[in-house]
């Protein structure tokens, strides 16, 4: 009796074991639960491993601080902000998922562009090579009430399917997708835009947008993040990506 007990409890040891790996394989199989594979871009008090476009450190007027990233835009340059500029991070990615939570100001407008190629002699800005998801005020800001231009949308090409989007001054979360040339754009934790990259249609899309006159964007396969300095007070927190 005692030996047939031993084999139970031995049997529902590896069990349990077997159960563990197939959890552990069902986690691995989602593309949002490997939480262990996610690495922080912002470690919350310092701008490292992100630079200015085309130079090779942050301007100042991007301030880290209290786990929050922040564009200070009291002093404008341009359409810009002075000592601002499109923050770049300092690697490159292909197959990746991208997070960050983000506020904006009253009536302002920022956004989060990936698969940028920085050849600045080449394209002055990351929006000449880089896909735009937006940012702004979609109450007060002169882009929400322009189809494609609003809060979420693919900048210019393709708008989300449904408005999760709080105001401004309030945090949002934007989820990045890019994986076998499909993209996935998902707003508060709701999925609210998925396409495919380089194919004929997403040539059509770019041919009938404002990016038509720029001949290489949206076809690199593989570049850095930035986020936008579009003139306007931007807060961002939480940032951190994947590598799929």
């Amino acid at each position: 009796m005692r030996s047939f007990l031993v084999l139970i409890f031995a049997a529902a040891i590896m069990s349990g074991c077997n159960s563990s790996k197939n959890n552990t394989a069902a986690n691995t199989d989602s593309t949002t639960s490997i939480d262990t594979t996610w690495k922080p871009l912002f470690d919350g008090k310092t701008t490292k491993g992100w630079h200015t476009y085309g130079k090779t450190e942050a301007g100042r007027a991007w301030k880290a601080e209290n786990g929050v990233l922040h564009l200070d835009a009291s002093q404008k340059g341009n359409w810009q902000t002075k000592n601002g500029g499109d923050l770049v991070t300092d690697s490159e990615y292909e197959n990746f998922q991208f997070s960050a939570e983000w506020k904006i100001s009253r009536a302002g407008n920022s956004g989060i562009i990936f698969l940028v190629n920085e050849d600045p002699k080449k394209y002055p800005y990351c929006w000449h090579t880089g896909i735009e998801t937006q940012i702004a005020d979609n109450r007060e800001n002169e882009d929400g009430a322009i189809i494609k231009h609003r809060a979420g949308d693919l900048y210019d090409l393709l708008s989300i399917s449904k408005d999760h989007v709080k105001p401004a001054g309030e945090w949002n979360k934007t989820v990045v997708l890019v994986s076998g040339g499909v993209l996935n754009i998902f707003i508060n934790d709701e999925q609210v835009l998925t396409t495919k990259l380089w194919t004929d249609n997403w040539k059509k899309l770019i041919a009938d947008s404002k990016f038509k006159d720029y001949p290489d964007f949206g076809t690199f396969k593989k570049g850095h993040i930035a986020l936008q300095d579009h003139g306007a007070d931007v807060w961002f927190r939480d940032i951190k990506i994947k590598r799929l």
